[in-house]
C-alpha cells in the first residue's frame, strides 16, 4: 500500500494529498479505502486522524484530517461559518466563454431506477454557490478554478454542467463520461483559519493526468 503524501502536519492537522480512485469511506462492495492508510496516518500520536470534510473519490488532492475530538470541533465549525478558504482546478470538456464569474444555483438530490442518484439544480434546493475563473485554453479543454463557497454533494461539478453547457472531462454522471479515466477536479488548495494560532494552508501538486491534457504547468496562473 502506496504511503500518501501528507502536505501539512501539526498537532491538531494533516492534510493529505487525496489520490484520485481512493475513497474516503469504505466502499459497500469492499475494496481499499482512507480509512485503510489511517493508522499509518498517526505518525506517531495515539489517536488515528479523522477526515474533517468530503471530496469525491475520482477527485485527487488537499483533504483536512484533524488529530483529536477538539480539533474536529472546531475545523467543522470553520466549514459551516464558510471561513475555510477552498480552490480546485477542473478541465471542462469544451469552450468557456467569460473570463470569470459567480454560479448561484440551488442543489436538490435525486433518484431514479434507471440513472442512480444524482444532484439537480432546483428552486427549492440548498443555495449553493461557487467562484470561478478561467485559467487556460488546451485545444477544446478549459482549466478552470472553482473557489466553492458553499460545499454541497457534487457542486462544482454541476454547477460546471449547467453553466457552461460541458460538464466536467470524464464526469459518469453529469457529462458523458469520456476522454479521461476520472472526473477531472483537483483540490488544488486549501485554508483553513484557526484562532491564536496560523491557518492551516497547504496546496496539492497538479496530478499527472492534468499534465497529460496539456496543463501541467499552470502554478504561474492560479
Amino acid at each position: 500500500m502506496n504511503a500518501i503524501p501528507i502536505l501539512f502536519e501539526d498537532g491538531e492537522a494533516l492534510v493529505i494529498d487525496k489520490p484520485a480512485g481512493l475513497p474516503i469511506e469504505r466502499p459497500r462492495a469492499g475494496g481499499l479505502s482512507l480509512e485503510a492508510h489511517l493508522e499509518d496516518l498517526k505518525l506517531g500520536f495515539q489517536r488515528a486522524p479523522v477526515p474533517v470534510h468530503r471530496i469525491d473519490t475520482d477527485t485527487s488532492g488537499c483533504l483536512l484530517l484533524a488529530r483529536n475530538p477538539k480539533a474536529l470541533k472546531r475545523f467543522n465549525a470553520a466549514f459551516e461559518a464558510r471561513t475555510v478558504d477552498k480552490i480546485y482546478l477542473g478541465i471542462v470538456a469544451g469552450p468557456v466563454g467569460d473570463d470569470a464569474g459567480t454560479i448561484e444555483l440551488a442543489l436538490t438530490k435525486i433518484s431514479s431506477a434507471e440513472k442512480g442518484w444524482r444532484m439537480i439544480a432546483a428552486k427549492k434546493g440548498k443555495p449553493s454557490i461557487t467562484h470561478w475563473r478561467k485559467v487556460q485554453d488546451h485545444g477544446s479543454l478549459t482549466l478552470v478554478e472553482f473557489r466553492p463557497e458553499t460545499g454541497r454533494t457534487h457542486q462544482i461539478r454541476v454547477h460546471a454542467a449547467e453553466t457552461f453547457g460541458e460538464a466536467l472531462l470524464g464526469d459518469p454522471v453529469y457529462g458523458s463520461g469520456s476522454g479521461a479515466a476520472r472526473t477531472m477536479l483537483h483540490a488544488l488548495a486549501l485554508t483553513v483559519p484557526r484562532e491564536g494560532k496560523a491557518a492551516v494552508t497547504a496546496r496539492a501538486p497538479i496530478p499527472a493526468d492534468f499534465a497529460a491534457l496539456g496543463f501541467g504547468d499552470v502554478d504561474a496562473c492560479t
